[in-house]
């Protein structure tokens, strides 16, 4: 196949060959799926990827739905076009893909036991069928800034933070506002986003540049102040930081001004809303309790790595900027504290020990 399917500014065009070739490595005759919403900044980014997709020789598929919140399912057609296995699923959307209804109800069980919620995450993760990335609330000024880097360069860095995080006990994050904070990583692999997803199991954000891991569970504790973004309803850059106090690797208080009021009001809703869906019947009452108890667990801490970011009020990409760190309230990467929500909230200038060694970002 020759041409490109849509006409595609030539600097968009570049990141999204850049986002195929070096990023997702995709070949001649792969199976693209590309789903994305009506609005002009994904819509736009995702024909860019398309018709990258095009002249590569694979073939894609564009699929549109409405915009979905955290709370919403993705329509039918997304899921059964997840379930078809194409070698690449990306997902460009305004807000999220949407939940998985039915596996919601019947989680997929995964190969050591754990849950899958979603059958995206089961392919990716356990079945290890798909590759994949994708960029919630991203912007075309932002894929074309952050999406053509050194990849070399970036999986080096990432490389060393995940080998430093690699069987050691704790991670101690402080900062001159106010955060210290324990984090107890005893058990729990690192994980990278370091924008090679060039093979089945693989997948993380675009852009890329971040190390994670997900906290032991009931250990964390101690003081994070948010003062960079957050990703509540929608993401807000944060005026007034917002403290956050942490006991067992749970939200015990909040304080602050303005957005400490919209983090409380927020998690108050991923409390209440399982047991909604539970009245409607798409959740059972041991999962509705899971995911209600589980709306205040910390189940990130990532470590940004990308040095074309920058702190812009979308967390995609804040979280992403070399000398922060992020930590998530809700759902953890290793399905064992599943909830609704995964709102990330940026630290900046943060020091970092782990076990006592002093990390240089």
């Amino acid at each position: 196949m020759t041409g490109t399917a849509f006409k595609v500014d030539s600097t968009l065009m570049k990141a999204a060959s850049v986002a195929l070739k070096q990023v997702l490595a995709v070949q001649k005759d792969e199976h693209v799926l590309i789903v994305t919403n009506p609005e002009r900044e994904v819509y736009r980014i995702a024909q860019a990827l398309y018709s990258a997709g095009i002249s590569l020789g694979a073939s894609p598929t564009l699929l549109v739905q409405q915009r979905k919140t955290s709370f919403d399912n993705a329509e039918p057609s997304i899921i059964n076009a997840i379930k078809t296995e194409p070698e690449v699923v990306i997902s460009i959307s305004a807000e999220r893909m949407g939940k998985d209804k039915a596996a919601l109800t019947t989680p997929y069980k995964g190969r050591d036991g754990a849950p899958y919620s979603h059958v995206f995450d089961y392919l990716l993760y356990d079945a290890k069928k798909i590759r994949a990335f994708w960029s919630p609330k991203v912007t075309a000024e932002m894929f074309t800034r952050t999406v053509p880097i050194d990849y070399a360069a970036l999986r080096r860095r990432c490389a060393r933070i995940a080998n430093m995080l690699q069987g050691k006990k704790e991670v101690h994050v402080k900062t001159d506002l106010g955060t210290d904070v324990t984090i107890g990583i005893q058990g729990r692999r690192s994980k990278l986003d370091d924008g090679n997803f060039s093979s089945p199991g693989r997948g993380g954000n675009l852009p890329a540049g971040e190390v994670y891991i997900s906290p032991q569970l009931g250990v964390s504790h101690g003081t994070i102040v948010f003062d960079g973004s957050i990703t509540l309803d929608e993401t807000i850059v944060i005026k007034y930081p917002i403290k956050v106090e942490i006991e067992k690797g749970f939200v015990t208080e909040i304080g602050g001004r303005t957005e400490a009021k919209k983090l409380v009001d927020y998690l108050n809703k991923a409390e209440k809303r399982p047991f909604e869906m539970m009245k409607k019947g798409d959740l059972d009452k041991k999962r509705a309790e899971e995911f209600s108890r589980n709306a205040r667990h910390i189940g990130e801490l990532g470590i940004g790595t990308n040095p074309n970011a920058k702190i812009v009020g979308n967390v995609l990409e804040d979280e992403k900027v070399l000398g922060t760190v992020h930590f998530a309230i809700g759902s953890n990467y290793d399905n064992d504290a599943q909830a609704l929500i995964h709102s990330d909230g940026i630290v900046k200038k943060p020091t970092i020990s782990i076990d006592g060694e002093t990390l240089k970002p």
